[in-house]
């Protein structure tokens, strides 16, 4: 909007001087000396095409043919303005008097190109002056000396903005603009409609004191635009050359994929951005460049934000630094199972979400971001009070964690959304003292875990969708459960081979829970988990492979008969099947080999006492054997030689 204000302004004191150049002028000679004075006064050629028809009734005017003025030497050959008709009239008393007060200017399916070169030259700058505040603002001193207009109409324009260094074109098309001058100081009232990339457009501008703000002055400006269902309202103080302004703040983006399809941006494909973002504050914006947001208060979906924000035009994107606070802040996008959207897909066993996940979003603004909420909500998961800063740089977000409250413990690390080249996650979390039954109850609809976990893990996965991302991740980590107990599972009953052991109503009571664990290419290794209980240890070893959530894995518990000092008994036991309803069954493998070694013992024993060999540490029968009968035949032969 900052570059459209600018350029209405200078293509108006453009019309004006053409009407300097042209009234008071014999008909056959306005051409020749209208384009002097452009061209002394802008460095631009006028085309008068036509016959030019002055009139006396109802005012003194003239109507002219087709009128074009060219554009900037280095901008393209296409002429800045170009409309098939102008029409003027003027006010004969004022004239006489030494006044020009035009009574009516009308542009006749003008069309106006725009152009900013790779530069940052635009093609709106006239004469001489370095800047384009700069330009307008000299030509609009120059004009400001006694020129009033009590309308200037243009009707079925179009606009079209080129971005040469951004490679980007927009359009206005079906525009009709009504503007007032009533004196030569303001105030200047604009009302315009139109169409801009297919979506409609309605807007009004009010400047106090134009020629005043053209020459550095601020004065009271209200702006109104309505662009696609969306509207933006600003009401304060305002100048033009250069162009600042400090006031109340209004957006109410109601219909953001429309607007962005009009700004010809990706609409953000999260569910709580499509339903309307309004945000509203104390705007200031100064030279710099740099726009300041205070007191603001920011909505999207349910969700509120209060804070302050400045936000940098000068890099090659915009630049948002603040501080948020907020409520509860729901960030679900409603698509956590299935191929919906790119959501979780965890839970209950459904298999991870193969949709794309777009970040495109990321690309839209460089940001750095305090963030206060009394709690989050996420797909699949609910936490507490949330502390955190967000540094968005050239489509990567990483996310440091300074507090984050998740059932009854907390989470605390960074976590990183990389969005250059193809997309890839990472991160290095902490968690500390987890309640582990409402945690995995909500995150993979398990519940048969009660205990406070100690967790430390850093991962890394990269992937279009979900499922790529969980079935190529890598990372480490290790775990320490405190006491608790699983539920649906008696250990030792299955040691006294009772049959509930294994029912719904059954549990196993611990002491402690360790293990730590390697992740490579989608598969999650441990061979060190270690359970004590009272009565009992386990040892467990196995893989869970996290992108088809499948579990293989093996656990050893060991008791005491007879309490301490009595005999060892194992039962080896195996996990397998998905992670949502594992299966537990004996393994006989391994009770098998644990037999056949037993066997071997006990035959080895029996073999042993029956040749009459007591095999020493680390040696096996036969060993035993050939030494027994060396033994004899050496004292034999020392009796030979006796």
């Amino acid at each position: 909007m900052r570059w459209l204000i600018r350029a209405f302004v200078a293509v108006v004191l453009l019309v004006v001087l053409l009407i300097g150049a042209v009234f008071l002028l014999p008909a056959d000679k306005i051409a020749d000396l209208a384009g002097d004075q452009i061209r002394k006064a802008t460095g631009r050629e006028l085309t008068l095409e036509g016959r030019l028809k002055p009139s006396i009734w109802p005012q003194i005017g003239v109507t002219t043919g087709a009128v074009s003025i060219s554009n900037a030497d280095w901008a393209s050959d296409t002429p800045m303005l170009r409309a098939e008709a102008l029409e003027i009239g003027l006010d004969l008393g004022a004239l006489m008097g030494g006044d020009i007060v035009i009574r009516k200017i009308a542009l006749t399916r003008p069309e106006i190109l725009l152009e900013k070169g790779v530069d940052d030259r635009v093609n709106w700058q006239f004469g001489e002056s370095t800047g384009t505040e700069t330009g307008a603002g000299g030509a609009g001193g120059s004009a400001g000396g006694g020129v009033t207009l009590d309308i200037a109409q243009v009707t079925d324009a179009s606009l079209t903005f080129v971005n040469h260094a951004a490679k980007t074109r927009e359009h206005i098309t079906g525009l009709n603009a009504t503007m007032r001058l009533p004196a030569a100081n303001g105030p200047l009232d604009l009302e315009f409609d139109g169409s801009v990339n297919g979506q409609p457009v309605k807007g009004a501008v009010h400047l106090a004191r134009l020629s005043d703000q053209l020459n550095g002055a601020v004065a009271e400006t209200r702006l109104s635009v309505d662009l696609g269902g969306s509207s933006l309202r600003f009401d304060g103080q305002a100048g033009l050359s250069p162009v600042q302004a400090n006031g109340a703040f209004q957006a109410d983006l109601g219909d953001l994929p429309a607007l962005m399809a009009a700004l010809n941006q990706p609409a953000p494909a999260h569910s709580k951005f499509t339903q309307g973002l309004s945000a509203k504050g104390d705007l200031a914006y100064g030279a710099d460049g740099r726009i300041g947001l205070n007191g603001a208060n920011i909505r999207f979906g349910p969700n509120a934000l209060a804070g302050n924000a400045t936000i940098s035009l000068d890099g090659p994107r915009p630049r948002l630094v603040g501080q948020f606070a907020s409520g509860t802040l729901d960030l679900r996008t409603g698509s956590s199972s299935g191929d919906g959207g790119g959501g979780a897909g965890g839970k209950g066993g459904g298999g991870w979400s193969n949709a794309p996940i777009d970040v495109s979003a990321l690309g839209a603004l460089d940001a750095e971001l305090g963030l206060s909420a009394d709690s989050l909500l996420l797909d699949g998961a609910t936490m507490g009070p949330t502390r955190l800063t967000a540094t968005l740089t050239d489509r990567r977000l990483v996310l440091d964690l300074h507090q984050m409250a998740a059932y009854e413990g907390q989470i605390t690390g960074n976590f990183v959304i990389n969005g250059r080249g193809g997309l890839s996650v990472g991160g290095d979390l902490s968690l500390a003292g987890i309640a582990m039954r409402p945690a995995l109850n909500e995150l993979a609809d398990y519940d048969r875990l009660s205990a406070r976990a100690d967790m430390r893990v850093n991962f890394l996965g990269s992937g279009p969708s979900m499922a790529a991302i969980m079935s190529g991740l890598s990372g480490s980590g290790n775990l320490d459960l405190g006491e608790g107990e699983f539920r649906g599972l008696d250990l030792l009953a299955i040691f006294l081979q009772k049959a509930e052991g294994a029912q719904d109503g059954a549990r196993t009571i611990f002491h402690d829970v360790k293990a730590t664990f390697a992740i490579k290419n989608g598969i999650l290794r441990n061979d060190d988990l270690s359970l004590t209980s009272d009565r009992f240890t386990a040892l467990g070893e196995g893989q869970v492979n996290l992108g088809k959530q499948t579990m293989d894995y093996r656990l050893v518990p060991q008791t005491l008969l007879g309490g301490e000092g009595g005999k060892a008994l194992k039962i080896p036991l195996r996990i397998v099947g998905p992670w949502a309803k594992p299966s537990l069954r004996l393994d006989l493998d391994a009770v098998i080999d644990a037999r056949k070694d037993k066997a071997k013992e006990e035959l080895t024993q029996k073999a042993a006492e029956k040749l009459g060999v007591q095999t020493q540490e680390g040696e096996s029968l036969e060993d035993a054997a050939k030494r027994k009968l060396e033994e004899k035949a050496k004292k034999k032969l020392e009796k030979l030689f006796q």
